[in-house]
């Protein structure tokens, strides 16, 4: 994550880059977000740029999360095409990976949007969000058929 947040928005609130310094809750992570920013306004954090989402195509969503070492238990609402899911951490709660398979069923654009649901200057912290396509096991058949099929040639030719 930079400090920049190229390619995202926030609305509803604020949120705070949190990296080396005073208020590091997880040393040598480099830079993460605290999704309930100084202003006591928690924030909502969605991308600027839409995924295209094909049907019958599997994504998978995943990202960290953790605790901010202060204050109350914290959720975030996650959403992107017809996924959605909260998930709450208590503020003690070390850095938990999550990761989600998601299918969509007809073509849709979507954003990936955080949206924290505290207020109290003490959120949950974020880092490492990513969607890839997950490749269909028919491309895994094909690509093994061709290895075997190459081994044989080469077995072939050196004979």
């Amino acid at each position: 994550l930079n400090t920049t947040l190229s390619n995202w928005t926030v609305s509803n609130g604020s949120i705070d880059v949190i990296g080396t310094g005073y208020f590091d809750f997880y040393p040598g992570n480099g830079n993460y977000l605290d999704l309930d920013g100084s202003s006591r306004n928690a924030g909502k954090i969605t991308t600027l740029t839409s995924f295209a989402l094909n049907p019958g195509v599997t994504y998978l969503l995943s990202f960290d999360l953790g605790g901010s070492k202060r204050g109350d238990s914290n959720s975030v609402n996650v959403a992107l095409g017809n996924f959605s899911e909260t998930f709450s951490l208590a503020s003690s709660a070390g850095w938990q990976n999550i990761t989600r398979s998601i299918t969509v069923q007809g073509d849709m654009s979507s954003r990936l949007s955080f949206d924290h649901a505290g207020g109290d200057n003490m959120g949950l912290i974020l880092d490492n969000v990513s969607v890839t396509a997950v490749p269909e096991p028919e491309t895994y058949a094909l690509m093994l058929a061709g290895l075997g099929l190459m081994g044989f040639m080469v077995r072939r030719r050196v004979r």
